[in-house]
């Protein structure tokens, strides 16, 4: 459905150049909602604003359901820009238009009859649940109505692309969940591709099929969002998921466990920290206790927790095992066979 291949995008400004994107390739599938996350800075927007060409690469090919738009005419891009609709983080609505006016924008500019204008609109205030406030002005509505005006007005030329950037992060956290049941809902009914640029990783779990994540530029890594979860390879994906999953032991439990691996280590080394990570089934599963009695191995819980992704029950457990180096190795080679992902933490504590 798109794709970006050797994308890049240079800034020239009084401190100098700064590279803002570096070579990046992706390919987003038909109909899923695809996350790309990163702190600020990343260069998450830049990117999302190339699809579209807002922001015009100064390298690579953006394809979007066929259509290279890098090689197109500019009227060919205004064309093509019909079926890419964008909503932004601070709604960009006018003030001295309503509700309905706001969605009927994109509309009149497109040269259709009043009637045509005023169905369609009629039935994007239905879909976004803001027929009620359909005469209001922006001034007299909520934050979250006024973005889903900005998600009803991205609609309304039947775009089969939405671009969202940051489009939840002005938003409290109950009126973003409803921002995202409402995408999740245009997703399914209208089988519209997603790409929703963001950097809160609780985002991403609760909406996005696959995340690419994003770093000075590049994409440092990127998958289906469980398989990220379950197996982060690069720090700042680590620190993101541990945004929202936290992974760090209460200091006490570290001050006490630093001095008992240290004791350990000068001995005959029996204890090992390792942090487990569960999916699907195996999180229900007695898999722990059966480890136990099948290697002789005592462990002691010190953290964790379930989450649900897309979905699937995610377990993120840290252990203590004491036993045997043998007893200890088997039960975690056992653990990787029943799909668990097994790390020591021995050495970064």
């Amino acid at each position: 459905m798109i794709e970006i291949q050797g994308v890049s995008q240079r800034f020239h400004g009084v401190h100098g150049t700064i590279e803002a994107v570096r070579d990046v390739n992706l390919s987003i599938r038909k109909g899923e909602i695809f996350g790309i996350i990163g702190r600020s800075g990343a260069g998450k927007s830049t990117l999302v604003r190339a699809i579209n060409l807002l922001n015009r690469p100064g390298a690579g090919r953006i394809a979007v359901d066929g259509k290279d738009l890098t090689t197109l005419s500019s009227a060919a891009l205004r064309d093509a820009r019909r079926e890419i609709g964008m909503i932004f983080q601070h709604f960009n609505l006018l003030s001295s238009r309503t509700v309905a006016g706001n969605i009927a924008l994109p509309l009149e500019l497109a040269g259709l009859p009043k009637a045509d204008i005023a169905a369609r609109v009629a039935a994007l205030l239905d879909l976004v649940g803001l027929h009620a406030q359909r005469h209001r002005y922006p001034a007299q509505i909520s934050g979250g109505q006024k973005q889903r005006v900005g998600i009803a007005r991205a609609l309304a030329n039947n775009p089969k692309v939405l671009l969202s950037d940051e489009a939840t992060s002005a938003l409290d956290p109950e009126t973003t969940r409803s921002i995202l049941e409402l995408l999740r809902k245009i997703n399914r009914e209208l089988g519209l591709t997603i790409v929703l640029i963001t950097h809160q990783m609780e985002v991403v779990k609760e909406i996005c099929d696959r995340v690419a994540v994003m770093d000075a530029g590049e994409i440092i890594e990127h998958g289906e969002v469980i398989d990220i979860f379950r197996l982060p390879k690069h720090a700042v994906t680590r620190a993101l998921i541990g945004d929202v999953i936290s992974q760090d032991l209460p200091k006490g439990v570290l001050k006490r466990l630093r001095e008992r691996l240290a004791k350990s280590e000068a001995g005959a080394g029996t204890d090992h920290l390792f942090r487990l990570a569960f999916t699907g089934a195996g999180v229900d599963q007695p898999l722990l206790s059966e480890v136990v009695r099948k290697f002789n191995l005592d462990f002691s819980i010190l953290h964790g927790q379930i989450e649900e992704i897309q979905g699937q029950a995610f377990g993120s457990l840290a252990i203590l095992a004491n036993g045997s180096a043998s007893g200890i190795a088997a039960a975690m080679a056992y653990l990787r066979e029943q799909n668990v992902v097994v790390e020591e933490l021995n050495h970064v504590i």
